[in-house]
This record gives structure tokens, C-alpha cells and sequence, in this order.
């Protein structure tokens, strides 16, 4: 028997959604037939992803650390979400040289949200990030606003200082 025949086509057709209307029945019925007090509210059932967010690949964490002058790279809410923390160390100062620079514009980029945050100014302390000259084997960091909370953690996000680009990291 071909399954590719013109006349059994329809036929195969009709029995995968016969069964598949079945498996349904049989699913919303095993629902209605439990009580609703021993069902979990909805809000309580959502459905999480089993796939878990990959982090920057050991490829990318030998290029920040050979080309770029930086590793231990991490973005972390912190603050109750308002502020997004950008961390590194820097293993190279003449290759980190962008991110000590007082003049580089840091912008984060958030890719399911699209929103573009900002280092916030304040009146008498100036960025909240560290500038001046860079030393090796030292962390620094930088702090960009998240007012109103566009990006959520497990977020894939992508930090610009200047020419230097980071890209894929996850939220914390």
C-alpha cells in the first residue's frame, strides 16, 4: 500500500485528527472530572521553558579575554530591578582601554525588549560607572538605569561602550 496514492491521502488524514481529537477529549474531560478546589489557580500553573538560557559560549569568553582585555563578564538586577549592574575584569588594560574612558558613551540593548538604557548622571557624584586608568586583574563596573523594568531577568542583552561591543549576555 503507498501512503503517497491520491485516494489513501484523505483517508490518513481523517484518522491522524480522529485520534488527535480524541487525545483532546480525553485531556479536557481528565480536567473537568477534577474538583476545582484541588486544581491549582492558573496563575500558579504557568509553564516555564525547559530549555535553560545558554551564557556566553567558551569561544566568545577567549575572545573578550584575547582581543578585548576582558573576562568574568556578568549583568545582574540589582536595586529591586530599577538598576541593571554590567561587571568585568579586566586581564589587558591596553585592550580595555575603551572602557576606562570617561568620554565613551555605554549603552546596554535589551533583545526581547528592545530598549536601550543609559548610565544615569547624578548631580554631585557624575556616571555611576567606574572611569580612569585600568589595571589588570582588577573588576569594574558599570550601572545602567532600568526605570520602570523594561528588561527582565533571563534577558539576552548586548552592552556598547564606544566602539567595544559585548554581546550576548544573560541577566541575572
Amino acid at each position: 500500500m503507498k501512503l503517497r496514492s491520491p485516494s489513501t491521502r484523505p483517508a490518513v488524514l481523517f484518522t491522524s485528527s480522529v485520534c488527535l481529537a480524541a487525545t483532546l477529549v480525553q485531556g479536557v474531560a481528565a480536567q473537568q472530572s477534577t474538583p476545582a478546589a484541588s486544581r491549582p489557580p492558573a496563575a500558579l500553573t504557568a509553564r516555564h521553558s525547559p530549555y535553560l538560557p545558554v551564557s556566553v559560549s567558551q569561544h566568545a569568553k577567549n575572545y573578550y579575554g584575547m582581543m578585548k582585555g576582558i573576562d568574568n563578564l556578568s549583568v545582574r538586577r540589582t536595586a529591586s530591578g530599577n538598576l541593571i549592574r554590567f561587571s568585568y575584569r579586566v586581564t589587558d588594560p591596553a585592550a580595555a582601554h575603551l572602557l576606562g574612558e570617561k568620554t565613551a558613551t555605554a549603552y546596554l540593548y535589551g533583545h526581547t525588549s528592545h530598549a536601550l538604557l543609559e548610565i544615569p548622571v547624578m548631580d554631585k557624584v557624575g556616571q555611576l560607572r567606574q572611569t580612569g586608568p585600568l589595571q589588570a586583574g582588577q573588576e569594574y563596573w558599570m550601572v545602567f538605569s532600568n526605570k520602570g523594568g523594561p528588561i527582565k531577568a533571563g534577558e539576552r542583552v548586548d552592552v556598547f561602550v564606544g566602539s567595544l561591543h559585548v554581546e550576548g549576555l544573560i541577566v541575572e
